[in-house]
């Protein structure tokens, strides 16, 4: 007979002000969320977001001396990026938003 592992949860408390909840139980029933999932979703992006900005890349002298030389080289231009920095703004276009 197999045995299923037990999910291990643990519960994080916090007090937070009331406007606070309000503007979290808003933006959580916009995405059809509960508070717990939208609070555990941007806590885990945030804290994703901080491990990557302080994550240590290791190569090899002459992998280095490589990456270093594909900075320090001319650019390429990308025709779709440049495409769309040639378009008008929005207000430049007299562009107007149906109603």
């Amino acid at each position: 007979m197999a045995t299923t592992a037990g999910r291990k949860e643990h519960p994080i408390s916090m007090r937070l002000p009331e406007a606070d909840i309000a503007m979290i139980d808003r933006a959580a029933g916009l995405r059809g969320r509960s508070r717990t999932d939208f609070v555990r979703d941007a806590a885990v992006r945030a804290a994703e977001d901080v491990l990557m900005e302080n994550g240590l890349i290791r190569m090899s002298p002459e992998g280095f001396a490589e990456f270093m030389a594909a900075l320090s080289g001319p650019g390429t231009s990308v025709p779709e990026i440049v495409e769309v920095t040639k378009r008008p703004s929005p207000w430049e276009s007299g562009y107007t938003a149906k109603r």
